[in-house]
């Protein structure tokens, strides 16, 4: 994509407020960059590729702007004022909450009207209250305490009043009668005097006298004591409590202020923006190439170099190739000629499996020579083993290879079911000769029944190459499916069910090309055609395998992915 601008140009864009940025901004660009263009061309063209392009574009401003270290100052001052702001209004609410909590406490106790106190102390000095009726039964009436204690003591039941008897004494007792009689109402009167809040020498006159002056410094010393409290919480006082608070918010914002300002050299932000402009220098010294010394230009280097000895060593791997390749015709033309054609065909079978095997980290055995499972039994030219990055790691497929006149299907199909006997595989892969194609493979070159897949194969045409990679992928396909079943592979298994009769059905139009080819010279356009259009489907089909199979590694647990 086009190259963007420097850090300058993006902080003056920054600076912009959220408010006057627009809704859309066309933008039309070029792209140029080869990893770019790679990756763009992997969406369809259209509504998809431009919503890849927009994410890619959105993370890349994203990075830019940490990387460069954005503070939104602002944010900081509105967030800084907003606490305040509450914190102020926090106070201002606990302040009043307090003082409304101690006036009331105090009312409900000492208010001259409602109060507590003086409700208690009206009920006990109040006519007819708790103090009078408690005097009225010691002293006063008939029923007090004091008459039925005299009455027992000189009443006309006691001892005495029997003892001076009216009839001996009656001028005494008459005379005892009437002295008594006033001295208990003199004592009645002054008692009662005591208690009574008319006269104002008497000790309840007193007593009120007194807790009413009590009561009055109570409340004059409470109200300093919530005057000094709200002075502590006025703003008003120089020296408060809330005035010193404020004041030390206010320095606290000027500080923050002071550090997140670009106008201030010493501030926390000029610092951090000096550091980032001395990376991105030291950044753009280390990606430049017009500096020997820089990183970039020593990977350039460093790559060239690696490309160079890479260069080397394919040519010297075309050249051994090639050498390869000489003796195998000579031995093929050589082996033609003599009684061996058949072993030579198997080797060159087990030669081809062994290196498709050796690209998907799969190991191949030769087993031709060896007794297996069964007893005398050597059938199974070769076993390839799925390798631990597969997704089915362990699983075996069994190869046998035939170049033999006049060796039938049937035939073909009982030896490759021993061979998976024989060799503890889980799926067999039958391999024909060209030069001896059973009829049955005429038309079509490559077959599958069951867990057995057949394919006829000339190691001297390399179309036909293409048939014996597809029976591989298929045979490993089917080997994933046998050795791991689960519901969650049902999907994956059936994508891969479908691309198998899709090769079957495409393997078929090749044989009617073979056939096109060798009967009809004029139908030329319409092979190569035919053989195009195969050939396309047949490694779409190849491709779509290898994709579910490793859908299918990443479905089974414990495997890894496949190269």
């Amino acid at each position: 994509m086009s190259d963007t601008s420097d850090f300058a140009s993006h902080a003056t864009f920054d600076s912009v407020s959220g408010a006057e940025l627009p809704f859309r901004l066309p933008l039309e660009l070029t792209v140029e960059d080869a990893d770019s263009i790679a990756e763009l061309c992997q969406y369809v063209e259209g509504e998809e590729r431009e919503r890849f392009a927009l994410n890619a574009l959105r993370i890349g401003v994203l990075a830019l702007r940490q990387a460069r270290g954005q503070i939104d100052g602002e944010q900081i001052r509105r967030e800084s004022e907003r606490l305040l702001l509450s914190l102020e209004s926090q106070l201002r609410e606990h302040a009043g909450g307090v003082h409304d909590r101690l006036t009331g406490a105090l009312r409900e106790y000492f208010d001259p009207d409602s109060g507590r106190f003086q409700e208690r102390v009206n009920r006990l000095i109040c006519k007819d209250g708790e103090l009078e009726d408690l005097l009225r039964r010691q002293v006063g009436g008939e029923n007090s305490e004091l008459g039925r204690t005299l009455a027992t003591h000189f009443g006309q039941e006691s001892p005495l009043f029997k003892m001076l008897s009216p009839t001996e004494s009656a001028g005494l007792m008459q005379a005892l009668r009437d002295t008594l009689g006033d001295q208990l109402l003199q004592q009645r009167e002054r008692i009662l005097s005591e208690f009574s809040l008319n006269n104002k020498e008497s000790a309840l006159s007193r007593l009120v006298s007194e807790l009413t002056a009590s009561q009055g410094k109570l409340t004059v010393g409470l109200q300093e004591k919530i005057d000094e409290v709200m002075r502590e919480f006025s703003l008003d006082e120089e020296n408060s409590a809330l005035t010193r608070l404020v004041k030390n918010v206010e320095g606290a914002q000027k500080t923050i202020t002071s550090e997140f300002s670009l106008d201030n050299d010493a501030s926390a932000l000029s610092r951090l923006k000096k550091l980032l402009e001395s990376t991105q220098q030291a950044i753009d010294n280390n990606l430049t190439l017009d500096n020997d010394d820089s990183s970039l230009a020593r990977l350039r280097k460093e790559v060239l170099e690696i490309l160079e000895k890479h260069s080397l060593t394919n040519q010297t791997f075309q050249n051994e190739v090639r050498l390869t390749l000489e003796k195998m015709v000579v031995q093929r033309a050589e082996a033609a000629r003599s009684t061996r054609h058949g072993l030579i065909f198997e080797d060159v079978v087990c030669e081809f499996v062994s290196h498709e095997a050796r690209k998907l980290g799969d190991l191949m055995s030769r087993t031709g020579q060896e007794t297996g499972l069964i007893k005398n039994c050597k059938t199974g030219d070769c076993v390839i083993e799925l390798g631990p990055e597969s997704a089915a790691p362990g699983a075996n497929i069994v190869i046998e290879a035939k170049e033999v006149d006049g060796y039938a299907l049937s035939k073909a199909r009982e030896e490759i079911e021993q061979g998976r006997k024989n060799r503890g595989a889980q799926i067999g892969l039958f391999v024909f000769s060209a030069r001896t194609t059973p009829p049955e493979l005429t038309t079509s070159p490559l077959a599958r029944f069951g867990n057995d897949v057949f394919v006829v194969w000339d190691p001297e045409d390399l179309v036909t190459d293409l048939f014996l990679r597809t029976a591989l992928t298929l045979a490993r396909a089917l080997c994933i499916r046998e050795s791991r079943r689960s519901d969650a592979e049902a999907a994956d298994l059936e994508a891969i069910e479908i691309a198998i009769l899709d090769i079957v059905k495409k393997t078929e139009s090749l044989g009617e090309i073979r056939t096109w080819a060798e009967t009809i010279q004029n139908n030329s356009e319409k092979i190569i055609k035919r053989v195009d259009l195969s050939r396309k489907a047949l490694s779409q089909q190849v491709d779509v395998l290898r994709e579910k199979i490793n859908d299918l590694r990443h479905l089974l647990p414990g495997s890894a992915g496949e190269s």
